[in-house]
Parts: C-alpha cells; structure tokens; sequence
C-alpha cells in the first residue's frame, strides 16, 4: 500500500475538525431512515458514524440507548450500568443524551468522576469486580467511543454482564430495535432534560480510576519493574487513559514519564496515518511517528489508542513493533512466567494473526484457540480460565491475572505495554531483543494485509464459500493442507476464507462496508513469497467467486 506523501507529519491545519461545527451537526442533523446508511449499524465494535453524514447523531444515541433499557429490562439486569467515554469530540455530548435516557428509565448509573475519560478495559474490569460472586442484580456497561477512528467520529458500543464486547445476538436485536425507535421518530424514547437527569437519585459519579490501578499488580509484576528502575515513555495518543498513568506512577513508584499529557478532541499534536487522515492507531508507524522519534530517551516506550483497548509496543532496537511479533513474544513470555495459569488453559488468536503464535504457542506444547474475527469469542474463555491470553492482529489483547483468573474480557491496552515493561525489567532485554530470538528459532514470517475490489455478489458469495469451492490443491509452491471457512478452535464460520500451507497462508473476508474483501497474508520464507502468495490467493478468490 502506498504511504500518503504526508504519512507520518504533523497534521496540518486544513485538516483539523470544528469541534463546535461536529456538535452541532450532532444535535441538528435528522438521520433518514430510508437511508440503511443512516440507521444504526452495529459492527464487532458498536455503531459507529460521523454527524456530518448524518450517521452518529442525537437521535441515534437516544434510539440506542432506550433499545439498552428495555434489553437490559428483558434480561433482568438490575444491577448498575457502568458508562464510559473518551476524548473524541462528540463523545461528551453522546454520553449527556445516553444519560437522559438511562435517567429517565431509572436505570442506575456510574460515570467517572468530574466528568474524566474512561478506558475500555477499566469498565469490563469493574463489571467482571462488580458482578463476582453474584447470580443477579448483575452491572453491564456502555463504552462511548470510536475506538482510533478519526476525530468527527463517533462510537456507542454495549458490554453485557460478561464484561466484553457484545455478541451479535445481543448486537443484533438492540440495533433491531433501535431502529425501529427510529423510524417512528423517536416517540418510545423515555427522556428527562439533561440538569434533571444528572440530578436523579440514579445517577452516581465514582472512580474507576483508583480501583483499575490497584488491582494490576494482580495482573502485572509491577514490582520488577519498580526495582529496575526501567525508563518508561507512555503516549496515551490524547484519549482516555490519559489520567490514568501519574497515579500508576505514584502508586506503584515507576520511573515513568507521559511524553504527551495533551487532550484536544481535534487530535491536531498527532502525525498523519499511512492514507494522509489524522486517526489514532497506535500499530500504525506513521500515526505514531511522535513517540518512535524518542525510541532512544526509554528502555521501552508505548502508546495506546483513545479508548486504550489497542497498544503500540516501541523499543530501541526495533522501533514501533508489528503487533503479530509483539504478540508472539508477549505469549511466549506469559507461557514462562506465569506458573498459576492452568496448563490446559488454551492461547486464543484470530485466523488472520500470524502463524508465528502457532509456533510459539507449539513449542511450549500449548492448547491454541483459533477463532473468528473479533474479541468477543475470547470473554468467554477469559472469564472462566479456559483461555489465558486472547489476542488479535490488529494490536488488542488480553490475558489473565497472575493466579490464573479473569482480569479483563475486553482488549486492554494498559497492561499490554506494561507487559512490555516487564518483560524488559525481569529479563534484560526488550520485546524486539526477544523477536530476533524468536525468529531465529522458528522462522521470521512476512506478512501483509491489502484490500481488493469486490462486487456485492461477490461479496455475498465469498461469507458463505464452502472449502469444496476452492479447487487449488497447491499454493506458492507448496501442498494446500487445509481449506477453512470455519474456525478451527470454535467451528464458527469466518465469513471468508483461510487456505493454509506448512510456510505461508492467506485469508480473504469481504469489508461490511465497501466494495472490497479484505486478503491478509503471510510467508514464511521471503517477501517474494508473500507476493507469490498475494498473486495466487487473489486468483483463487476470483475463481471461487467465478460464478457472482
């Protein structure tokens, strides 16, 4: 993929947004239902829009939020209801129109103090803290936030009790709902004016701050990592977890150091993305050219996105690390040094991870769980032990405590860079150190992900394929010795297709949103073999597809 000329330089003025503009047009834009591309759409991560289009408005968020009432109503949740917010601009005035809704239906309601940011994974903690050792009365959550989309956007996504991101059964019937509000106009919608709401017995500010932090040192060895002295930089990339790093600094007494304190809902301090758009990814090099540019001030730095469910993992000897080689290495360390995990206890990726976490993860004569896109198949096992790390590629992860129980059933990117920390203060050598070792051991593997065009038809055809549509008993060079289409740790179908070879694999899913499947691939011999392997899965694709 070509960089942007301007990938990875500040942000020009011309592109920052109107945070007054994108309020407004929060408030007085009417989103038309006869429009699909207006009505509430839950994706693996919410609904998500921007209000200058029309797709994330005022009207939006009370539909949502009364379809979580009466959901919550039918399962006989009656426990608190945990919200959360980050720094994206309309986040505040989503969070306002969610808690006139949530007011005037009586649902008892925590927000963070003084009107502060909360991470995503310091809400599914709190949940899985609240609801321990209860059978009901049980507390869920809503996390108001777009995750590192750009900065007009914005996002609204449901936690159940389970503490991680909802299943599309849970998804499915509050969108339902949702939007049948919304095509009547919003009359169903019970609401209260904002200053009465906020003033309603059910409505408590506390902090969810305090009890995160002291509870990882259950999660992290925050101890080695004090004694060490270990240089640390954190870039909190101007979201949530911003408030969240000098009392972890105090508390626990680390040498660390926030290189970037700013929260601007224009995100005008960050560096271009690799398509020339300001967007908060912290995997991406060119959105985190900032903190790479200090790779030699820390021992290890890193950052997360604006809800702090992503990380970015930066040392001196490797830069900002790809998040499948980070992910290997941070398995591969948890495996050795975690003693009270349970030894049946699987390692969940998804299908489109690298390969290497299949390698590490066999070397230590370990249980993988292969799963679908997405990291609600990993809260289940999280919750029960039956999963002690679940991560994806796209630079979110999880894992257990030290003594073997849930921390977190939604991604967290706090203790992902920590880990980091960790790793360096107990064994002397940063995560990129220990990814040479781990190449040299089992292989260095090349991967990539593109987009490729793709009609509707094709679209349609390519989630329902089945393997006997594939006819190519060979790729790059070497045997096909598997052909998926459902996952293999769950059976789930992938929606798309994975075709595996003993040193290369590619993976093909149509986009829920564009005229495009997206192909990720990877090699383990050489980029020339990556590219062999592009060639060849993109005329198996069509093939398969010959007749959409």
């Amino acid at each position: 993929m070509a960089l942007h000329p301007l990938a990875g330089t500040p942000a020009p003025a011309d592109l920052l947004i109107d945070p007054a503009a994108l309020e407004r047009a929060y408030y007085e834009r009417v989103p038309d239902p006869a429009d699909p591309n207006q009505l509430v759409s839950f994706g693996t991560s919410g609904h998500r829009g921007n209000p200058l289009e029309g797709t994330f408005t005022e009207a939006h968020i009370l539909a949502i939020t009364q379809a979580i009432c009466e959901y919550r109503e039918r399962q006989g949740y009656t426990g608190p209801l945990l919200l959360g917010k980050d720094t994206h601009a309309v986040s505040g005035p989503a969070q306002r129109t969610a808690l006139e809704v949530l007011a005037a239906n009586g649902v008892a309601t925590v927000i963070q103090q003084e009107d502060g940011f909360t991470p995503t994974p310091s809400i599914s903690r709190a949940i899985l803290a609240y609801n321990r050792g209860r059978s009901e009365g049980l507390a869920d959550g809503i996390l108001i936030t777009p995750s590192h989309n750009p900065p007009a956007d914005g996002g609204f996504k449901y936690n159940p009790p389970n503490g991680g991101p909802a299943d599309t059964d849970v998804t499915g019937w509050i969108q339902n709902r949702a939007n049948e509000l919304l095509r009547d106009g919003n009359r169903a919608v019970r609401r209260l004016p904002y200053e009465q709401a906020r003033r309603a017995a059910c409505i408590r500010e506390e902090d969810f701050i305090l009890p995160y932090l002291r509870d990882l040192a259950g999660v992290i060895d925050l101890e080695v990592i004090r004694e060490s002295r270990l240089s640390i930089g954190v870039d909190p990339l101007g979201g949530a977890s911003v408030g969240y790093w000098a009392p972890l600094e105090e508390l626990y007494g680390l040498n660390l150091t926030v290189v970037n304190p700013a929260v601007d809902p224009t995100f005008g301090f960050m560096t271009l993305d690799h398509d020339g758009k300001i967007r908060m990814d912290c995997s991406s090099p060119s959105a985190m050219a900032s903190l790479v540019a200090l790779r030699n001030r820390y021992r290890v730095a890193f950052g997360t996105d604006p809800d702090a469910d992503r990380h970015g993992i930066v040392t001196p000897t490797a830069g900002l690390l790809n998040p499948n080689h980070y992910l290997a290495v941070a398995i591969g360390y948890l495996l050795g040094h975690r003693p009270a995990w349970p030894e049946a206890a699987a390692v969940g990726k998804t299908l489109v991870s690298s390969a290497l976490i299949d390698r590490v993860v066999q070397e230590l004569d370990r249980p993988l769980y292969e799963v679908p896109v997405g990291f609600k198949w990993f809260a289940p096992g999280l919750a029960d032990g039956s999963v002690c790390f679940g991560g994806e590629e796209s630079a979110g992860a999880s894992f257990l405590r030290r003594d073997g129980t849930v921390w977190t059933t939604d991604k967290d990117g706090l203790i992902l860079g920590l880990l980091a920390a960790e790793i360096t203060a107990r064994t002397g050598k940063d995560p990129g150190e220990h990814y040479r070792e781990l190449t040299a051991r089992l292989g260095e593997p090349h991967y990539t992900r593109i987009d490729a065009p793709a009609t509707p038809a094709q679209k349609a055809q390519l989630k329902k394929l089945s393997p006997e549509a594939v006819t190519a008993t060979g790729l790059a060079g070497a045997p096909i010795v598997a052909k998926l289409t459902r996952a293999p740790g769950n059976g789930a179908p992938i929606d798309g297709l994975k075709v595996v070879t003993e040193q290369g694999w590619f993976a093909a899913r149509p986009s829920g949103t564009e005229n495009i499947y997206k192909l990720y691939a990877e090699s383990f011999r050489s980029p020339e073999h990556l590219a062999v392997i592009v060639a060849e899965a993109q005329a198996i694709v069509l093939a398969s597809l010959s007749g959409a």
